[in-house]
């Protein structure tokens, strides 16, 4: 019976949507123009009034994105001013599989109040087939879709002293990708929240099937790997109990394989996947994320 049931999963597995490539990839479309403040639908968190940003200082705009060949408009959102990118340091948020910038808008809000309102640039862009953004998700579309957005703030004077890069969940893929292999920019700075270890270990911790990873997924993504080349300053936050990416499995094992400069661990007791700035509280939250921007040995 054992064995009818493994063979009736494999099937299943194999023959349907249940593919990782679809798993990481969950993106929201339905949108039909960015609302950010005046969005009604879920977020990621919620943030009370004081958090709120001047109009003035929002900024949404198209950027275009070249993977392989592969052409599509990308939205992003700029906090901050953008003429004063030349002397500011900026944080380039990249999001996580699900939902659209609206989706992620109080997690951007939430660095742009980093210190002061504003102190940081915040950069945050809607990856390819996300929100409003052309074309169809996938493992190169990520990293161009971010390189793209560093290219921008290259034009726009930034250097890489200044550029800090967040990813987050999936987006921690191409913040690891880019920091440890530079394209249009060499980040100063590396912050992964609930970044998960490789393609590899998210098909065992999802499926329970001791089948190798190519059976499920064409993507060939390894963080634990990219990490280790990795030089910078890192920064990792994690929930205990997040039960989508295990803390175990993925969390520990990425951050230790960093051997970089130095690094700043957070293991936030009681937090799950999505809610570890809640958890730990947001003026820890924010307190812990200016102490590593701030800090120099």
């Amino acid at each position: 019976m054992k064995k009818v049931i493994l063979l009736l999963s494999i099937g299943f597995v194999a023959s349907s949507c249940l593919r990782m490539d679809s798993f990481l990839f969950n993106p929201d479309a339905t949108i039909t123009e960015y609302l950010l403040d005046d969005f009604d639908g879920e977020t990621e968190i919620q943030l009370d009034a004081s958090y709120n940003l001047p109009d003035s200082t929002q900024h949404i705009f198209t950027l275009n994105s070249d993977a392989d060949g592969d052409l599509a408009s990308i939205y992003s959102v700029y906090v901050g001013d953008i003429s004063r990118i030349a002397t500011d340091t900026v944080i380039l948020y990249l999001h996580g599989n699900a939902g659209h910038l609206d989706y992620y808008w109080p997690r951007i809000k939430l660095l742009a109040n980093v210190g002061k309102k504003n102190r940081f640039g915040v950069l945050a862009i809607d990856y390819r087939g996300y929100g409003l953004s052309e074309g169809t998700p996938s493992e190169e579309g990520l990293y161009a879709d971010a390189d793209a957005a560093m290219a921008w703030l290259k034009e726009n004077g930034l250097t890489n002293d200044r550029l800090i890069v967040y990813g987050f969940s999936m987006g921690s893929a191409p913040a690891t990708e880019l920091t440890a292999n530079a394209r249009s920019m060499q980040s100063s700075k590396l912050m992964l929240e609930a970044p998960f270890a490789s393609d590899e270990v998210m098909v065992q911790d999802a499926s329970g099937l001791s089948l190798p990873g190519s059976f499920f997924t064409n993507l060939e993504i390894n963080n634990a790997e990219e990490i280790a080349k990795v030089d910078e300053p890192f920064f990792w936050i994690h929930g205990t109990a997040d039960s989508f990416l295990s803390i175990k499995t993925h969390g520990e094992v990425v951050y230790n394989n960093y051997d970089g400069r130095y690094s700043f661990a957070h293991r936030v007791q009681g937090g799950e996947h999505s809610d570890v700035p809640a958890i730990m509280g947001y003026d820890a939250y924010n307190d812990a994320v200016l102490e590593f921007i701030e800090y120099a040995p």
